[in-house]
């Protein structure tokens, strides 16, 4: 009977302590996503069976979108527009540099890196609540959590890739999206 009591108490616990810590997990800032940062995003995406995404980003001209606005000429284009500021610490710049919004430090965590450019989360939204694995392995739970796939992505790639940018040169989504292009393998779809 001891025997008994001490098992119903050791899956009792089990049971509270799993139901606690995934109540914890989407409850965790529950409508308040925040930015985590490429960081934490290659935790997972790096590997081949999840299809080397974060390798396919970091080959791209989006994982240098900060460093350029680091350069002279940058500076001087900011200029140009009538910034008294650097470009890399310029809202409008870093606006399409870093994230596709404006910057709230507050949305912010603490491993999220200005320098990686425009990341994983500027396209696919802020990932503190999804990056977990049993919520990505859910299609309804990542996007209740705040992961954004993007149906129509031209109209999304064009809220930066337009005219309004004093650099813009023709921007031919299919060409483009090529270079980028970062699906699942068909055995996680």
């Amino acid at each position: 009977m001891k025997k008994l009591i001490v098992l119903f108490l050791i899956a009792f616990t089990f049971i509270i302590f799993f139901v606690l810590s995934t109540e914890k997990v989407n409850s965790e800032n529950a409508g308040d996503f925040k930015y985590v940062g490429t960081v934490k995003c290659m935790e997972c995406h790096k590997s081949g069976p999840q299809g080397e995404q974060y390798d396919i980003w970091k080959a791209s001209k989006h994982s240098h979108a900060y460093e350029t606005l680091t350069t002279n000429l940058a500076d001087e284009i900011a200029k140009q527009k009538g910034f008294t500021t650097k470009a890399s610490e310029t809202p409008a710049c870093l606006k399409c540099h870093v994230l596709g919004k404006d910057i709230v430090e507050t949305e912010l965590t603490e491993t999220f890196n200005i320098e990686d450019g425009v990341q994983c989360e500027s396209c696919h939204g802020p990932g503190s609540e999804y990056k977990y694995a049993p919520i990505m392995k859910d299609k309804q739970k990542s996007g209740e959590n705040g992961l954004i796939i993007h149906r129509e992505k031209e109209k999304f790639c064009v809220t930066c890739h337009n005219s309004d940018s004093p650099t813009y040169k023709e921007f031919n989504y299919d060409t483009y999206w090529e270079q980028i292009k970062h699906p699942l393998p068909k055995s996680l779809k």
